[in-house]
């Protein structure tokens, strides 16, 4: 038996078992996230998608949340975490310090830029700028070097989006591009979300 022929599946399958733990820990924040903007932003101005699974030229990405308004459209991404969180707008990764352990983590405006520009590709009848990325963290951690900028703790989310004035877009054309995204998004199944974990770690595979 040529045990090391299995090495590469063994990686795979440690890879996917790690990405699902996280997933449910990004569940939880995820499902906080849900809570606050359907109770807190009116339904006539606002409407949320949750979990939207695109396809993309290299097979697909998960955005957590896209929030479609008449302010502009809001692609967010949900980190649950908790402990100290260190890391800037430019960092390929930032860290997660709890006591003495330290875990890194793809910095999460360069993931959501990615989503950003996915939904910016389907809708491309709006200006880029209506379509915007921002990051919110719901757990209880705490940033020891400078918050970056579109980088917010859940009621300074909130905060942000109802300081918003300024109409960019008429029911219809909101409307439109909840279709829009409606039509295009991949079923919620168990299938999709595992094919999607498929394709991040073959990604994962190839860039190591």
């Amino acid at each position: 038996m040529f045990w090391w022929l299995l090495l590469p599946l063994a990686v795979l399958l440690g890879y996917l078992a790690g990405s699902y733990r996280a997933h449910l820990l990004q569940s939880q924040g995820e499902a906080l996230v849900r809570q606050v903007l359907v109770d807190q932003l009116p339904t006539d101005s606002w409407h949320l998608l949750n979990n939207v699974t695109l396809p993309v030229a290299d097979g697909t990405t998960q955005i957590d949340h896209i929030l479609v308004s008449r302010y502009g459209i809001f692609v967010i991404e949900t980190k649950h975490y908790k402990g100290w969180i260190f890391g800037d707008s430019s960092s390929r990764q930032w860290t997660q310090a709890i006591y003495k352990s330290k875990h890194r983590f793809q910095n999460p405006l360069h993931q959501n830029y990615k989503h950003t520009i996915a939904v910016q590709q389907l809708l491309d009848f709006l200006p880029p700028e209506h379509i915007t990325g921002l990051v919110v963290f719901t757990g209880e951690a705490e940033f020891k070097s400078t918050r970056p900028v579109g980088v917010f703790a859940l009621d300074a989310l909130l905060a942000h989006l109802k300081g918003h004035d300024l109409q960019v877009m008429s029911e219809n054309r909101m409307q439109f591009c909840i279709g829009r995204l409606e039509w295009k998004r991949l079923a919620l199944t168990r299938e999709t979300d595992m094919e999607h974990r498929a394709n991040l770690a073959a990604r994962h595979r190839n860039a190591s």
